[in-house]
């Protein structure tokens, strides 16, 4: 197909699809089946991951619309929080921190005004079958309201509390972050064993973090370590900061890593913060929010540049007894790729960690495709080190509506008819103390809203859809995250499981390696889709089976342009042998027909049952194989003859089973390439099938056929044509090369009722008995 061409059927039935309200769901359908759509997070485009894992779960949609009464498949965009405020600080060159709350929520909705409709029209161009015409976002008034009454109802239960803590704390971001958002880099550093100093002997300390010393509270040694034994209970010098720190007895002190000697810090990391708490200790916090010190000698160096300096001090000083490159892991935030730090914040948390058990109860409620992903659901909860952080220091999100009255600490939530409401912009007294109230200036994450999606589509629905959905279809990277989050919600706000199954999509990589645009081996969609089209695209997407990663493979995008061309001209050629032909099914049919029939009533059911099991990937493999092999290279040629120069039922048969074929063919392929399929059926089929799209459109049955597996020789007759065409081939006769045609009398006997078809399909003058042999005359 010439690239104009796919072009030009894209664009026409991208738009018959909308003008015609296809997708749409009829809510007056008896049985509806609903999904739990992934809200893309705004990024400016589409990218390669967005592409392969949609597909994937629009060929499951496409479908069960076909084979059920109704769907409900909506579309909303991901575009609150730090992402979307990441992304207008990078478009527009700004930091949100450098400009007040309103400039910068006004940038930020002007900026999403101006992209959203290119972004959404990514999806469109795909092909995804959802209803465009009713979007919501996660920061539109209606979705701001649904997150603000359930964080209210929530409160009220007892499960949201404010609590100041050392919490996870980003420092490029300048905000709070949860555990499910931190991501493990591989980094090289330094491991220093420095000098501490004790009644003026050296105590040695290994740290690959020399600038926390200043904020060094105590060290800690086994109380069965017979070194240190004698040392408890005194006190040690800090190098470089002359600080006196306590020796305290603490089994966290391993005996046989490093020197045996703990250094804690405020707050080095989750380990320091629990010690801290433990002994009692004081702490002593150098590192400011935006990731600089505030000691002296060092007051606003960022933390990398702090780490530098300091070990270049203490190896000057003579400090430094031992350096050596280490690799080791680091937590840092997936927005950003920062080292986080731990901070003494303020934050706002959903409980989490005294429901694990039944979270994990509720996991196994749902059906997983699949099903080993389950296993990392559950690793994920039993990991569990801290609540559910969900408020951010930043300004764009959906705002928490409470306000606190700081003299009396009285906390007060927006009743419902305020909502949607910003806390800044409301004043509100202390019912106690009647002094005002101040409004809450945090705002949720994304995924405190996101993880609302199945209250948020049903409120699209007018509250049609009900929870459980039937579908939540995500990729494996956010089980930790969107899977999580969100039956979390489902427990706590509707006592049920959010949706019925859930199917994992993998990644995509490139020469095996993960994308990544710090590599530089990301793939463009939008090259991709203005190259190959739509449906080459979806046909790579469903190679790949549930939950596996795919790596791209221009080939194979190759390879869905060259089944698009055969399929066309197949097309083109059945239906330019049905001419006069009246549609009917005749009274007798050709035992060919039949056989034929058959073997396609078996394509039917699995293709049916590997789309009822989401294994589409096998779909794509039976039928490519079906059409090629069994359609194409076999069956037009059996009947080519017959359909040019026969007549009456004989031809009629052959013209029933190529009508009917083509059509449950293009029928199966209907929900991995859909603008094709579409093509041919309002070409071809329209006039006679009646439905306005092929995508709303009955599931291809089984026809009935009245034989049984061991009756069906047509795999058989296949087997002898290629024996046949082998010879031609060994010969270099040309397919249509006349022949006398001798087959043992096993094989006349078995194949006794399709000889005549034999004869035509190799240009056999003859058929007689004998050792198999091809004679060329």
């Amino acid at each position: 197909m010439a690239d104009e061409e796919f072009k030009k059927i894209e664009e026409k039935w991208k738009h018959f699809w909308e003008k015609e309200k296809i997708y749409s769901c009829d809510f007056k359908k008896k049985k509806i089946y609903s999904v739990d759509t992934p809200p893309p997070t705004v990024s400016g485009k589409m990218h390669i991951g967005h592409a392969f894992s949609y597909s994937q779960q629009d060929f499951i949609v496409r479908f069960r619309r076909m084979f059920e009464e109704g769907v409900f498949y909506p579309f909303g965009t991901d575009d609150n929080g730090l992402p979307t405020e990441k992304m207008v600080e990078r478009l527009k060159g700004v930091k949100s921190k450098d400009m007040s709350r309103s400039e910068f929520i006004e940038l930020c909705l002007k900026t999403l005004k101006e992209i959203i409709p290119g972004f959404v029209q990514d999806w469109k161009n795909l092909g995804i079958s959802c209803d465009f015409s009713n979007i919501y976002s996660t920061i539109d008034k209606e979705t701001q309201k649904i997150s603000q009454l359930d964080f209210i109802n929530l409160y009220k239960k007892g499960l949201v509390y404010k609590k100041e803590f050392p919490t996870i704390w980003c420092p490029e971001c300048q905000t709070a972050i949860a555990q499910a958002e931190l991501e493990d880099k591989e980094k090289e550093t330094i491991f220093s064993t420095l000098k501490f100093s004790c009644n003026g002997k050296d105590l040695l300390i290994a740290t690959t973090r020399p600038e926390m010393l200043a904020a060094c509270v105590a060290v800690f040694v086994n109380p069965e370590d017979k070194r240190y034994k004698s040392l408890i209970g005194k006190k040690v010098k800090v190098p470089l900061f002359e600080q006196e720190v306590p020796i305290l007895a603490d089994k966290s002190a391993e005996i046989d890593k490093g020197t045996g000697v703990l250094m804690i810090c405020s707050f080095g990391d989750k380990y320091d913060a629990d010690a801290i708490k433990r002994h009692g200790l004081k702490a002593k916090i150098i590192i400011n929010k935006d990731g600089t010190l505030n000691i002296p000698h060092y007051f606003g160096l960022k933390i990398e540049d702090a780490r530098k300096k300091i070990a270049q001090d203490l190896d000057a000083k003579g400090l430094i007894t031992e350096k050596k490159r280490i690799s080791h892991v680091v937590n840092t935030h997936d927005k950003c790729g920062t080292a986080i730090e731990f901070l003494t914040t303020e934050q706002w948390f959903i409980k989490i960690l005294d429901k694990k058990e039944e979270l994990i109860k509720q996991g196994k409620k749902i059906k997983w495709y699949p099903e080993h992903m389950f296993k990392r659901y559950e690793n994920w909860v039993n990991g569990l080190e801290w609540d559910w952080n969900i408020s951010r220091d930043r300004h764009f999100g959906v705002s928490i509506p409470i306000w606190e009255c700081k003299k009396c600490k009285e906390i007060i939530l927006a009743n419902e008819k305020e909502l949607p409401v910003n806390p800044i912009d409301l004043k509100k007294n202390c019912p106690k103390c009647k002094k005002q109230a101040e409004g809450e200036t945090k705002v949720l994450d994304t995924w405190a809203t996101s993880s609302l999606t199945p209250q948020i589509a049903s409120n699209l629905s007018k509250d049609k859809i009900k929870i459980p959905f039937s579908l939540r279809p995500q990729a494996h990277d956010i089980i930790r995250t969107w899977a999580f989050y969100t039956i979390i919600r489902g427990l706590y706000s509707e006592k049920e499981i959010p949706w019925k199954d859930i199917v994992i999509s993998g990644n995509v990589s490139l020469n095996g390696e993960k994308m990544s645009k710090s590599r530089g081996n990301v793939i463009d969609p939008q090259t991709v889709l203005e190259k190959f089209g739509a449906d080459s695209l979806r046909f790579w997407a469903a190679s790949s089976k549930l939950g596996e990663d795919l790596d791209y493979q221009e080939q194979d995008l190759i390879a869905g342009k060259k089944f698009i061309t055969k399929l066309q001209n197949s097309s083109k050629f059945v239906f330019m042998n049905l001419s006069y032909y009246d549609f009917k099914k005749p009274r007798k049919m050709e035992k060919i027909d039949e056989m034929f029939l058959f073997k396609l009533n078996n394509l039917v059911e699995n293709c049916t049952s590997s789309f009822l099991r989401y294994e589409y990937s096998k779909v794509r493999e039976d039928i490519e194989k079906f059409f090629w092999k069994d359609f194409c290279d076999n069956y037009l040629e059996i009947v080519k003859k017959r359909v040019y120069n026969e007549k009456g039922d004989k031809k009629k048969s052959a013209q029933y089973v190529l009508y009917s074929s083509l059509l449950k063919i293009i029928k199966i392929l209907a929900p991995i390439m859909p603008f094709i399929t579409e093509e041919i059926y309002q070409e071809h089929f329209k006039k006679q099938e009646k439905e306005n799209s092929i995508h709303i459109s009955k599931w291809p049955e089984k026809e009935k056929v009245d034989m049984n597996e061991k009756e069906n020789k047509f795999d058989s007759f296949v087997e002898l044509l290629g024996k046949v065409r082998q010879e031609k081939t060994l010969a270099k006769k040309a397919m249509n090369s006349e022949i006398s045609l001798i087959l043992e009398k096993e094989t006349i006997r078995e194949l006794k009722e399709l000889l005549e078809d034999m004869k035509a399909v190799t240009n056999a003058r003859e058929i007689k008995e004998g050792k198999f042999k091809v004679e060329f005359l």
